[in-house]
């Protein structure tokens, strides 16, 4: 499995409806083959400034299961976004693979 993370900076003044929009935007990449499911995070900051900031992580069944994402969907399901909200937010992506994993013996 691997994580794809977005990290979003998005316009204070308008973030509830690219909220609005970013709920099925989610759903549309988690009907797509090999993506297994998506947590959406509010990235608390130190400073209060004019941009709300998000965290999606998606998982994903394997890394060819994300590069088909790539070579077929992302351009279409990334444009809707800009032509949407082109120049009020901002995008950056990784991708994490899980190298080992800890819990506590409560967990």
């Amino acid at each position: 499995m691997v994580i794809y993370e977005v990290n979003l900076a998005v316009d204070r003044d308008m973030a509830e409806d690219y909220a609005a929009w970013l709920g099925p935007h989610i759903d549309d990449l988690l009907a797509l083959d090999g993506f297994l499911g998506a947590e959406w995070f509010a990235v608390e900051q130190e400073t209060n400034d004019w941009r709300v900031h998000w965290c999606i992580q998606y998982r994903v069944r394997d890394r060819e299961a994300l590069q088909a994402y790539f070579d077929k969907h992302a351009a279409r399901l990334r444009g809707d976004g800009l032509d949407r909200f082109g120049g009020r937010f901002t995008a950056a992506r990784r991708i994490l693979r899980r190298r080992a994993a800890f819990q506590t013996a409560d967990g």
